[in-house]
């Protein structure tokens, strides 16, 4: 049975996330339909990397899929595009091992997160915009914090009780761009709304409202607070999907440029 790996970007606002789910509009669902469609199987063998919550976009969501017969890569994904929305787009498609497994084999991931310093008529979707002024600096120091292993219970919705809270967290950057402020989280894995949680927490130290030793103390401890001041899913992205042998992506680019304006 051939085996195919395919890299996909969507723009996650109408959907409920990657994962197929009963009664809701789902990226992989939509992906499903489309495969059925162009290949007349019932039950095509879509496995994403991972998933992606309600209103979270992907510019490199990476995931596998089984067909019963040989296809063209190239020819397959046209196809797909063809019966796909507009806002779901596959990037590439390419024969990959038979073993090859989307998600067991991811060794990093990274997302990415936009920040809009002024009110924005084209990226509401794609932003959070936040009113109040920010010291990037100040997030920058608070960034650096968050680097290594980590315990990470108070920036996860998982039960800890059912699921390891230590993730080793490769990198987060901060930078400008325009009136955008980016914020890049590598790592081995994510748990459910942690990136959110932690780019509300930065926000927050920009805000001078949290201090450097406040988040220690989440980082040490169990606290609610970052619940409490969790970034909106608008502005999120799953940038990449890295696989052993992948160069890391060092350039942090805006998804939609957004100039200095003052309003």
């Amino acid at each position: 049975m051939p085996r195919f790996k395919l890299t996909v970007e969507y723009q996650g606002t109408r959907y409920s996330g990657w994962q197929v789910q009963k009664n809701a509009r789902t990226v992989q669902g939509e992906i499903l339909a489309a495969l059925r469609k162009v290949t007349g199987k019932m039950e095509p063998e879509l496995h994403g990397s991972g998933r992606t919550d309600t209103g979270v976009h992907a510019l490199r969501q990476a995931a596998h899929l089984d067909l019963h017969e040989d296809a063209q890569p190239e020819a397959l994904r046209r196809a797909l595009n063809t019966e796909l929305p507009s806002d779901i787009h596959i990037l590439a498609i390419e024969r990959t091992h038979p073993r090859f497994h989307a998600r067991h084999h991811a060794v990093a991931r990274s997302y990415l997160y936009q920040v809009s310093r002024r009110r924005t008529a084209f990226g509401k979707k794609l932003t959070w915009w936040v009113k109040e002024d920010l010291d990037v600096e100040r997030m920058k120091q608070a960034a650096a914090l968050f680097a290594g292993m980590k315990n990470c219970r108070s920036f996860s919705a998982d039960e800890p009780e059912e699921k390891s809270t230590l993730v080793l967290i490769e990198r987060v950057q901060v930078r400008e761009a325009g009136d955008l402020i980016l914020i890049r989280v590598e790592g081995s894995h994510f748990l459910w709304k942690m990136v959110r949680r932690i780019v509300g927490v930065l926000v927050e130290a920009g805000k001078g409202k949290l201090s450097n030793a406040g988040i220690t103390r989440f980082l040490e401890g169990k606290s609610e607070e970052p619940a409490r001041l969790a970034a909106p899913a608008s502005g999120l992205f799953l940038e990449r999907v890295y696989y052993q042998g992948d160069a890391r992506q060092d350039d942090l680019e805006p998804v939609l440029m957004i100039s200095s304006r003052k309003m």
